[in-house]
């Protein structure tokens, strides 16, 4: 690897972590469902297809407007299983837990989780708790893992992307970090910015039910700029988007503007961005627009079979530029 340390860069959700993961794990591990680099493992077994997804949590700080370290954990693991297109069913949970860390904090936390997961419908089956001297972690670490259950001939994936294919997104983008940023305390917003952090089950269901689907990715790290890139480059296509409908919320766009920060690149928690067959997507916009977490959603592109795997962004003046990858992250410890 060109880098010879772990910087905050390769955490972001850029091409830093991108090259991690390919020239790490990816070619020692070298196994071809991981390799597919989607959400989530799916798992053939003799009756059923199972999903599997892990992540680890480490934001900061452990609260803020929308949510917690614990409602984020759930959320997080919950929809990377939903938008492979699972039923989520189980979730383990692990705690890496700071000497010194308050009780009250940690049941606060621990109830929290326990209210996000009956929204989500998933069972906390399993976990883990560890304990470590103070300042070998921040306060409060959560790593979890999640299985859900695949029905029968529902298969979605970056691989079924096809030229003519309409992109949608389910909700403003660039809540979440922006909402992190400003719990950070190193602002003074006039209007409170609070993340998008939920579960996603019952708006993918309903898009489900409504139009064929063909792919479907949480824009977390990275943010929406991340996601559209990992589609360009799976599938060497190209993607067209107009900045114009994409929708972002007035207190994220007004930060963004004077911090200099692009929304296209702030993590979602409770988003969702979705590829459809052309004739398809009148339906899939109308679904997401009949539930209450998808009252924004936006028609916002197109893929394109020019065979530069690139995103193209129609800006709001009238010009054109390429969205590229983040190479880095602005805002880290944002899940």
């Amino acid at each position: 690897m060109r880098d010879s340390r772990i910087t905050l860069a390769h955490g972001s959700g850029g091409l830093a972590m991108e090259r991690l993961i390919r020239e790490v794990f990816l070619e020692t591990f070298d196994d071809p469902e991981l390799a597919r680099l989607e959400d989530q493992a799916k798992l053939e077994f003799p009756s059923a297809k199972l999903a599997f997804t892990t992540d680890a949590y480490v934001v900061d700080p452990l609260f803020f407007p929308g949510g917690d370290i614990g409602k984020l954990a759930v959320c997080g693991t919950v929809n990377d299983l939903v938008v492979g297109g699972a039923q989520a069913q189980y979730l383990s949970c692990s705690f890496i837990l700071e000497e010194g860390l308050g009780i009250s904090l940690l049941e606060n936390i621990v109830r929290s989780m326990k209210t996000a997961a009956g929204q989500a419908g998933i069972r906390i089956v399993t976990g883990d708790t560890k304990v470590v001297p103070k300042g070998a972690v921040d306060k409060l670490f959560i790593s979890t893992a999640g299985v859900g259950v695949i029905p029968t001939g529902l298969e979605l994936g970056m691989d079924r992307i096809l030229p003519g294919d309409r992109i949608l997104v389910s909700g403003p983008v660039g809540d979440h970090g922006a909402a992190v940023l400003d719990a950070r305390g190193e602002l003074s917003l006039t209007h409170a910015i609070v993340s998008d952090c939920r579960p996603l089950g019952p708006l993918v269901q309903q898009l489900l039910e409504a139009c064929c689907v063909h792919a479907m990715r949480d824009p977390t790290r990275g943010g929406l700029a991340a996601v559209l890139n990992e589609y360009a480059r799976a599938t060497g296509l190209c993607l067209r988007i107009r900045e114009d409908t994409i929708p972002v919320n007035e207190p994220v766009r007004g930060m963004c503007e004077l911090l200099g920060l692009d929304p296209l690149y702030l993590a979602c928690e409770g988003r969702m961005v979705a590829v459809v067959p052309e004739k398809e997507a009148d339906a899939a916009l109308a679904a997401l627009q009949r539930h209450s977490d998808g009252l924004d959603a936006a028609l916002i592109g197109e893929v394109t079979d020019s065979r530069i795997p690139q995103v193209i962004l129609h800006t709001a003046l009238g010009g054109e530029r390429i969205l590229d990858q983040p190479e880095g992250d602005p805002l880290p410890r944002i899940c």
